[in-house]
């Protein structure tokens, strides 16, 4: 079974289709193989480490992902694959995919959360400019395809909110990743060297892009209000600042105090990325809208309990493997994320930290999850099904 990957980008910082698609391929089930096509610039770093073949047809003209070069390529390459995968909406990559293989090779679209209600009541100018685009063009996309793809039920439920004109073949795929592999100890260091100020004390960790989206200055409110309650428990915030919004969260610690007990490493890769998880008491993600979350999956990976806003689409499933604690995506909700963890009995956090290792092995182990994908396009007359 060949499978194709078909994304604008696999840029990390990103962020989530870029991961899952570096997950997909890294723990494709044996007798399958990938091969992954980007509007990269070939020469992009990032692209060096993948072990699949990558064709990139970059660089990209625009931020809608243009390329003259994507569809030619599809049509000249789309009888090598069993299947594709369009990672993420409101690209080019959508388009050129439906045009090149609708009832040729079939196809499935991972939508990464990209239908999320939150973005109609964040951004209703931007969501009135979809619409047009949607009726042009994605939901014809998303009709064609064998499969449309969503990592837990949530979001396939919220997804139905945003356009009142939806009719797909929808399937739940969760994503997730594997367990660190390499010498614990070496991982940690790895991060100490990074952010050496939180050598030998106790953190809490926010891993992801600096972005309003993901509930920062929530975070960063909270734990200034609730510092006094635990003297000695500090916050590291990593993740790459495109925004360039750092510098006024820096300011509001300032104000508040506790500055000094906040530490800002920046983007974190391998081993640093899981020696961070692995030194931290926690992972925090406050995000007011997120499909799924791959750091979440990576944190249970490394048996670390997780606290979560009730905006993270799995978090209800974590909660009730008892693997993490969630609460409203507002200032008094964070607080009380953070407050609960403070005063909970080292007791309990141990007990949570060993249903956190469970939870991923039941649920998130990219190294099961990977295999749903190539047995969508294992069913016979895949290709030929009655589309809805």
């Amino acid at each position: 079974m060949k499978i194709l990957h078909i994304i604008a980008t696999l840029d990390p910082e990103f962020g989530g289709p870029a991961e899952a698609v570096r997950a997909l391929i890294s723990h494709a089930p044996e007798g399958s193989s990938s091969e992954v096509v980007t509007l990269d610039d070939p020469a992009a770093l990032y692209l060096e480490d993948l072990p699949v073949v990558v064709h990139a047809l970059g660089p990209r003209t625009s931020n809608y992902g243009s390329s003259r070069r994507l569809l030619p390529w599809l049509k000249a390459n789309r009888e090598r694959f069993d299947g594709a995968v369009v990672h993420g909406l409101w690209q080019s990559a959508g388009l050129s995919a439906w045009r090149a293989m609708h009832g040729r090779t079939p196809y499935a679209v991972f939508t990464h959360g990209m239908l999320d209600p939150y973005f109609k009541r964040a951004f209703p100018l931007k969501h009135m400019k979809k619409w047009v685009y949607w009726v042009l063009v994605e939901y014809w996309v998303l009709r064609g395809a064998s499969r449309v793809l969503f990592t837990c039920e949530a979001e396939e439920q919220l997804a139905r909110q945003s356009f009142w004109l939806h009719h797909w073949r929808a399937q739940v795929t969760p994503l997730g990743t594997v367990p660190p592999m390499r010498d614990p100890e070496e991982q940690r260091e790895a991060f100490l060297a990074v952010c050496p100020a939180v050598r030998g004390k106790r953190f809490l960790l926010f891993l992801g892009r600096i972005h309003p989206k993901k509930g920062c200055d929530l975070l960063v409110n909270a734990f200034a209000k609730l510092a006094t309650l635990d003297p000695e428990v500090e916050l590291v915030m990593a993740g790459p600042d495109a925004q360039q919004w750092r510098m006024e969260l820096e300011r509001q610690a300032e104000a508040s105090g506790v500055a000094h007990r906040i530490h800002w490493p920046g983007m974190l890769l391998g081993d640093a990325k899981w020696g961070a998880y692995l030194a931290s008491e926690a992972f925090v993600l406050p995000s007011h809208q997120e499909n799924f979350g791959i750091a979440v999956a990576e944190a249970l990976a490394c048996g670390r309990p997780v606290l979560l806003s009730d905006k993270v689409n799995i978090a209800a499933d974590v909660v009730a493997d008892g693997a993490g604690m969630a609460e409203p995506d507002t200032v008094a909700g964070t607080e009380r994320l953070l407050k609960r963890w403070i005063q909970m009995p080292d007791d309990e956090r141990r007990a949570m930290a060993a249903r956190a290792s469970a939870c991923f092995a039941g649920r998130y182990d990219m190294r099961e999850n990977a295999k749903a994908v190539v047995r969508l396009f294992a069913v016979a007359g895949a290709s030929t099904e009655q589309r809805p």
